[in-house]
C-alpha cells in the first residue's frame, strides 16, 4: 500500500509564512479567525431555500423560460453543499469542536451531491498536504486533466465529470487502510440509494419529463459545469516556481460571491486553512499588499475559461509563460 508521509507542500514553502506574516498584524489575523456558528447556518439556510425555490421552478411549467437560469442555480447550489462539507473538514462551523454533530452535517453535505464524506475529507486533507505534488496531491494525479486536448477538457464540463471523479476516488482510496476503505464503500451505497430513492420519488409524483428538468438537468447537467469553473479557479493557472503562487488569485464579484459561496478565494485559503468561508473576503482585502508585492495578479473565471479552451494552456502552469513562449 503507498504511504504519503510527507508533505510536500511544507517542505517547499521556503520563507512564504514570514512574508505573509509582515503584511498581517497578529491582532487583524485573529479577528479573521473567528468562527461565528450563527454565520455559517446562515449559509445552510440560504442553500437549502435555493435548493426548494429552484426545485419549484423546475417543477412548475407556467414559466419555462425559468428552467435554464433555475437549473443553473441549482447546480450552483449543489456546490455549495460541496463548500460546507470543506468547512466541515476544516473544523470551521463552531468555535469549539463538537465531533458527533460535525461528523453528521458532514454526512450530510455530503449526501446532497452523493459523494463520500470520508473520501473527500482524506483527499482534501492530502491536497493541502501534498500540493505542488503531481502525484501525492490526489486533485492533481486523479482530477486534473492529463491530456491538452479542447475535447477531453470539455468532458469535465459534463456528466462525463462522475465517471472521471469515482474513477479518481476509487484508485486514490486503494491506498488508505481497509477500515477506512470500508466506511467510504459504507456511505457512497447510503448516498446512492437516498438518491435512487429521490429518483423514484419525481419520476413517481411528476412523471419522467419532470424527473428530467427536476433532476437530471441541475445534477447532471449544470453540477458538472459549477464545479469545473470552480476548478479553473483553484490551481490551473499558477506559478510553479513560487510556492505564494501555487493558487490562482480569484477575487471574483458580488455574484461570484454568491454562487460560489466564496470558494472563489481558494487561494487565501491555501494560506491561511482554518479562516472560515465568510471571513475570505476581508483576508482577500487585507492581503492586497501582499499580492501587489509578490505580483499576483488578478484572475476571473472568463478569462480563465478563455485561456484553459481558446488558448488551450495546460493545467498547473504559468499561462503568461506559456504565450510568450508560443
Amino acid at each position: 500500500m503507498k504511504t504519503k508521509k510527507y508533505r510536500h507542500y511544507y517542505q517547499h514553502l521556503g520563507d512564504l509564512k514570514s512574508r505573509l506574516s509582515e503584511s498581517l498584524p497578529r491582532q487583524q489575523l485573529r479577528a479573521l479567525h473567528e468562527v461565528r456558528a450563527h454565520r455559517h447556518f446562515l449559509v445552510v439556510g440560504r442553500l437549502l431555500l435555493t435548493l426548494l425555490l429552484a426545485g419549484a421552478a423546475l417543477w412548475q411549467t407556467r414559466w419555462p423560460w425559468l428552467w435554464f437560469p433555475a437549473a443553473m442555480i441549482q447546480g450552483f447550489t449543489l456546490l455549495g453543499f460541496v463548500i460546507l462539507l470543506h468547512e466541515q473538514i476544516h473544523k470551521m462551523i463552531f468555535a469549539t469542536s463538537r465531533p458527533r454533530l460535525e461528523r453528521f452535517l458532514g454526512l450530510f453535505y455530503a449526501a446532497v451531491t452523493g459523494i463520500s464524506a470520508t473520501q473527500f475529507c482524506n483527499w482534501h486533507l492530502q491536497h493541502h498536504d501534498q500540493l505542488g505534488s503531481d502525484s501525492a496531491d490526489p486533485k492533481r494525479a486523479h482530477l486534473s486533466p492529463k491530456r491538452n486536448r479542447r475535447w477531453f477538457k470539455l468532458l469535465y464540463f459534463t456528466p462525463a465529470l462522475f465517471f472521471l471523479y469515482t474513477r479518481g476516488a476509487l484508485r486514490e482510496a486503494r491506498t488508505y487502510p481497509s477500515q477506512t476503505q470500508k466506511i467510504i464503500r459504507r456511505e457512497r451505497l447510503g448516498n446512492i440509494t437516498l438518491h435512487l430513492a429521490i429518483l423514484a420519488t419525481i419520476g413517481v409524483l411528476g412523471g419522467p419529463w419532470v424527473l428530467l428538468r427536476v433532476y437530471v438537468l441541475p445534477v447532471f447537467f449544470c453540477f458538472p459545469i459549477a464545479f469545473s469553473v470552480n476548478r479553473l479557479g483553484q490551481h490551473y493557472n499558477i506559478d510553479p516556481e513560487d510556492p505564494a503562487k501555487w493558487s490562482t488569485r480569484v477575487d471574483g464579484n458580488p455574484i461570484w460571491h454568491f454562487l460560489m459561496v466564496w470558494s472563489n478565494f481558494h487561494l487565501e485559503h491555501h494560506y491561511y486553512q482554518r479562516v472560515p468561508f465568510y471571513n475570505l473576503k476581508k483576508l482577500n482585502r487585507a492581503l492586497l499588499p501582499f499580492f501587489l508585492k509578490t505580483g499576483l495578479r488578478n484572475r476571473g473565471y472568463l478569462e480563465l475559461i478563455w485561456g484553459w479552451f481558446v488558448q488551450n494552456h495546460r493545467a498547473h502552469t504559468r499561462w503568461e509563460r506559456e504565450k510568450t513562449e508560443a
